[in-house]
């Protein structure tokens, strides 16, 4: 049973089609990764297997039940969770308090809820073992690395029980050292069976933790093959359309 498969999907915005034609198969606990140029349609792509938008035709099937997502909460609810590349987390606020944010546990003093911190940070301290994050639940956001709010960002997602994360640029703008840290995190999602769809432009990175590599240009899908079977050389002339297919 694969844990994503797009069937054709296509997306147009008036007379500029940001997607043609794309089919691709996920499995559980596959790590695939989504490389083009600036423009080749990889946004446009996390974005309609995120809700965001509803493609223009083709299907898409999780765990190989046809789906229509209308809005992110609709994939969300179908195990689909994404980590920006802002990651979307508030500096003045702690490990735990991020994780929960929306989704807070609360307590029943007499008739009034209150927030349950105690809950809180047992549960996000168990997503961090998890993830084998040194991350703790009262640190501060603002005083973190970017590896560790990288943590924080992936145990959000996992705290809904993803089946799939799909993550823009997660080794953009961080030290070598916290790239280590992040690549170890994308491992750890696919040894507990959850796919990961990883969009970079950094080629050594998306080579060491890819099972699979994925390529689009001008919104259509150039080459889907196992990350062994290929190499940098040959992503890079995918990319620039010195080389037409693979």
């Amino acid at each position: 049973m694969s844990a994503l498969r797009l069937e054709a999907v296509s997306k147009h915005f008036g007379a500029i089609h940001a997607l043609s034609d794309v089919s691709l198969l996920i499995e559980p606990g596959e790590v695939i990764g989504l490389m083009g140029d600036n423009g080749a349609g990889k946004s446009t792509l996390v974005k309609v297997i995120a809700g965001n938008f509803a493609p223009s035709a083709g299907e898409i099937f999780i765990s190989d039940t046809k789906v229509e997502f209308h809005k992110p909460l609709d994939a969300q609810r179908a195990g689909i969770e994404v980590v920006y590349q802002d990651l979307a987390i508030c500096d003045n606020l702690s490990a735990a308090a991020n994780v929960f944010l929306g989704r807070e546990l609360t307590k029943q003093i007499g008739p009034i809820p209150i927030l349950d911190y105690a809950r809180m940070r047992i549960r996000a301290g168990e997503l961090f073992a998890r993830l084998k994050s040194e991350t703790r639940p009262r640190d501060l956001v603002k005083r973190m690395s970017g590896g560790q709010r990288q943590a924080v960002a992936i145990a959000r997602a996992l705290l809904s029980d993803a089946k799939i994360v799909l993550m823009d640029e997660p080794t953009a703008a961080i030290s070598v050292r916290q790239v280590a840290e992040v690549l170890n995190l994308i491992r750890n999602l696919s040894d507990h069976g959850i796919a990961v769809v990883l969009v970079s432009h950094r080629m050594p990175d998306v080579f060491q933790v890819a099972d699979t590599i994925a390529v689009l240009r001008r919104g259509r899908l150039v080459a889907s093959k196992r990350a062994a079977n290929s190499s940098p050389e040959e992503v890079t002339g995918l990319i620039t359309g010195a080389i037409e297919f693979a």
